[in-house]
């Protein structure tokens, strides 16, 4: 679909814009700062409800398409489009960042730095990253994807550094400088892509036509050395799985998600890190078919690791920060394996899967920060009895747990079903070790729940300055939606998959992977 109004380029740019309304305002209007960051996400989400509601899943692949000249004699273009698997992680952005405005409204202190503008600060940063997000998943140009990609890590590491916990510049550096390693590693790579198109017959010039790149591959006109494409692979691949993160790439996930303040690390867990996975399923797989076959038993063992490796770790942790950290290290690991098992099944429930995560990393880290707020302690075995003080507070973080472990009729048990039966198909081993974590999941929700919720309330959570008190309006109006839609996806998710199946079909096509044929029973049918 093309249409006459750039409504792709109106996704991206009202929060950029916004981001610099926001600095431009003056240095005492701290309210107003935040009510215009609040505004412009609204704004935000009508803009994606309009494409949502004109996407039509039957019609082309990419639809909203915007094409003109950016750098003719670089071959690349502005070229934007949307199809089911980005829509999905757009509305997923869209709806987030106002629960994610409102969850860190009182997170900036003047007091701290900044020369006092802390507060338009920190919300235009905000702001910055869920513009680049946007881009980066409209983006339909290899360079220009590449752009934002790395961008998003300075607005994201000035929210860390800038406004996180006592080590925030620590976790800021380390998060910074693994990302941006495998951000050069992949330049690398989109660098030698183009030279390979260059020197194509496929090709009058060099591109960065991610469209163009793709049908040549697909049509067999764009013939690589099969070495060469492994290596352009194995750059892409690895860029992706630093920002995901995959197993043994993580280690900056759980340190950067602890120190960031609570809204901040929800917007990198659930939101910015998506675009890791989304690069995998979106660039990985049709730019390098052969190469995606050829080493997706590696990364498979490697999805199943994280998966295996996040649960275990997270139930030895005594910080519930770092424990719900590593929760997401495991369902990254689930995310990815679906996309490497290279099934309808399995590519589908990764794609429902980047949204459900999204949605229950939410939830639970959000409502855990609003616990931590009143305390003024990460330790687990600081709290009890929370239950009786706070039933509002107590009830919403079950659920939310519930849904991390997915448990049926909540929205990640159908993503992580659908994942486990792709991958049982074409993977059986692999489907039964990936399942394991569900025992896991619920050791470490459950017992940090007991420790915290139940049994006799410490004094100091009684009375005092660290009293626990229930969930006020603002943080209802936080929590309520996405227990609402832990709910709703959770019994009907066809809205969703109606939208992301002819995608990812579409994808499998492409690279010429079908499902597997069913296995038959031997012996005679009685």
């Amino acid at each position: 679909m093309v249409t006459s109004f750039p409504v792709l380029t109106a996704l991206w740019a009202v929060p950029m814009v916004g981001a610099v309304v926001v600095m431009l305002l003056p240095a005492a209007a701290r309210g107003l700062a935040k009510w215009v960051a609040l505004s412009v996400s609204l704004i935000v989400l009508g803009v994606a409800a309009v494409i949502a509601v004109g996407f039509d899943p039957a019609g082309d692949q990419f639809q909203f398409v915007e094409n003109y000249r950016w750098i003719p004699s670089f071959g690349t273009g502005y070229i934007l489009g949307v199809d089911g698997i980005a829509l999905a992680l757009v509305v997923l952005t869209a709806v987030l960042l106002p629960l994610l405005i409102m969850a860190g409204w009182n997170d900036a202190r003047d007091e701290l730095s900044w020369g006092g503008r802390s507060v338009h600060i920190y919300f235009a940063l905000i702001l910055a990253v869920e513009g680049m997000v946007l881009i980066s998943l409209v983006s339909l140009d290899i360079l220009l994807f590449y752009v934002f990609f790395e961008a998003m890590l300075i607005p994201m590491y000035f929210l860390i550094g800038g406004f996180g916990g006592a080590d925030r510049s620590r976790a800021a550096v380390k998060f910074l400088l693994y990302n941006l390693f495998g951000g050069l590693i992949m330049l690398a790579s989109v660098v030698g892509l183009y030279v390979a198109t260059a020197g194509s017959d496929a090709f009058d010039a060099g591109t960065f036509d991610f469209r163009a790149i793709v049908a040549a591959v697909a049509g067999g006109e764009f013939v690589v050395n099969p070495v060469v494409m492994h290596l352009l692979f194995g750059g892409f691949m690895f860029a992706f799985a630093v920002k995901a993160p995959l197993w043994p790439f993580h280690r900056w996930l759980p340190d950067a998600a602890v120190e960031a303040t609570p809204a901040s690390a929800v917007l990198m867990m659930a939101i910015m890190d998506k675009v890791g996975t989304f690069g995998m399923i979106r660039y990985c797989l049709p730019l390098f078919p052969d190469s995606a076959s050829y080493f997706s038993g590696l990364i498979i063992t490697l999805a199943v690791i994280g998966i295996v490796y996040g649960a275990v770790v997270a139930i030895g942790q005594t910080d519930v920060m770092r424990l719900i950290a590593y929760t997401s290290i495991s369902h990254f690991g689930f995310i990815i394996l679906g996309i490497f098992v290279m099934t309808t099944q399995g590519q589908s429930g990764s794609t429902l899967y980047m949204v459900n995560h999204g949605i229950s990393t939410a939830a639970l880290f959000l409502i855990a920060g609003f616990l931590v707020s009143r305390r003024g302690s990460r330790l687990i075995n600081a709290y009890g009895g929370v239950q009786k003080l706070a039933p509002v507070l107590a009830g919403t973080f079950l659920v939310a747990g519930l849904a991390t472990l997915s448990l049926p009729g909540l929205a990640p048990f159908i993503s992580e079903f659908l994942v486990l039966i792709g991958t049982f198909t074409r993977y059986p081993v692999f489907a039964v070790l990936a399942a394991s974590a569900l025992v896991l999941s619920a050791i470490y929700v459950l017992w940090m729940y007991q420790r915290m919720m139940t049994g006799p309330a410490p004094l100091s959570l009684v009375e005092g300055e660290h009293k626990i008190r229930d969930l006020v309006p603002r943080e209802i109006a936080v929590v309520a939606p996405l227990i609402a839609l832990l709910l709703v996806l959770g019994v009907y998710p066809k809205p969703a998959l109606d939208v992301i199946n002819p995608a990812v079909t579409h994808t499998l096509t492409t690279i010429e992977q079908p499902d597997p044929a069913p296995r038959m029973a031997e012996g005679p049918v009685r």
